[in-house]
């Protein structure tokens, strides 16, 4: 079965960098577009970035756009976000997600089309 299985989170200093990281198994990541999704307790999911099946097409979250940067190696199965300039807004849960769709568009985010996400792993950005 599909299974994504986020790391590298922890506790950060404001203006730090931290690189995230989800290893995915059970489905065929090379053929699907992925996306990272931050959550805070008590507020709706955000999403952050998104990244087609290439790695050549990439979209990002106005709130995180130029601090962020997402990539993947789909020789290891693996998708990456790379966090810098980091503030306490970034706080959150962060979770990576598979699109529902095989095919080779950068979509936009729909959560209906992303519902599958890992454990999560925590980020919290603080002195």
């Amino acid at each position: 079965q599909v299974q994504l299985v986020e790391s590298g989170g922890g506790l950060v200093q404001p203006g730090g960098s931290r690189r995230l990281s989800c290893v995915a198994s059970g489905f065929a990541f090379r053929n699907y577009a992925m996306a990272w999704v931050r959550q805070v307790p008590g507020k709706e999911l955000e999403w952050v970035s998104t990244i087609d099946r290439t790695g050549g097409l990439t979209a990002f979250a106005d709130s995180v756009k130029d601090r962020f940067a997402i990539s993947r190696d789909n020789a290891k199965n693996t998708l990456y976000l790379q966090m810098n300039g980091l503030n306490s807004d970034d706080t959150a849960v962060y979770y990576c997600s598979k699109y529902i769709f095989n095919n080779g568009e950068l979509p936009i985010y729909r959560p209906q089309e992303f519902p599958k996400r890992g454990q999560g792993t925590q980020v919290t950005v603080s002195t």
